[in-house]
């Protein structure tokens, strides 16, 4: 009786500080809530330049479609790694997910750039222009994906934020399409990359300490 008495009251002790739980949001959700923000900033950004322009400038070289792809499926699949990276327990083998996109989205821009440089020699291009776009179109990618990933648990809060920053400067990249009514020159591919790896860098470093819980 003794015994009972005191095990009632453990339990008792043990469980008068507890809290309830708040259940983690799904990946597949937060994912789909983050395209959601981009896709609103897509929606603005059709309402000020030509969409057939930008669509008949895609139709015109398989290149920069594919490029457009990639960067879109970068973006995608990049998100969803930094969700699946939130839910304790899951491998960091998912950082690799984006990979192959990464590598089209790579590998098609550098022809993209090629095919321009024998149809038109070197020339400049609006580098500063698209380096300033993909930069001020990251930030309320980068506000709206921390604050979803502050709804799950990274236990690799700057590997988890290296891949946010990679989704949001891979879908920055990919809007940047809607308002570029011409071929990516050398220097406007070298504006790109600065670009993605800034954006990626310093959400890597703030969004890292971000997350630490």
């Amino acid at each position: 009786m003794t015994d009972s008495r005191s095990t009632e009251s453990l339990i008792r002790n043990l469980g008068a500080g507890l809290m309830p739980v708040r259940r983690a949001a799904s990946p597949n959700r937060l994912t789909l809530v983050w395209l959601g923000v981009a896709s609103l900033i897509a929606a603005g950004l059709s309402l000020i330049f030509d969409m057939d322009a930008m669509m008949a400038r895609l139709a015109s070289a398989t290149d920069l479609w594919l490029a457009a792809l990639g960067a879109l499926l970068t973006a995608l699949l990049a998100a969803k790694a930094a969700f699946e990276l939130g839910v304790p327990g899951r491998s960091r083998l998912w950082a690799l997910l984006p990979l192959p996109a990464a590598l089209l989205w790579i590998g098609a821009s550098g022809m993209g750039c090629l095919r321009n440089w024998a149809e038109s020699g070197w020339q400049g291009g609006e580098d500063l222009e698209c380096l300033r776009f993909i930069l001020g179109t990251s930030i309320p990618l980068a506000v709206a994906i921390v604050v979803l990933l502050r709804r799950v648990f990274p236990l690799y809060p700057m590997l988890t934020a290296g891949l946010a920053g990679l989704a949001c400067a891979a879908a920055s990249a990919a809007l940047l399409n809607i308002g570029h009514p011409f071929d990516a020159t050398a220097t406007d591919l070298a504006a790109h990359a600065a670009a993605v790896a800034l954006v990626t860098l310093a959400l890597t470093v703030s969004g890292g300490r971000l997350l630490r819980r």
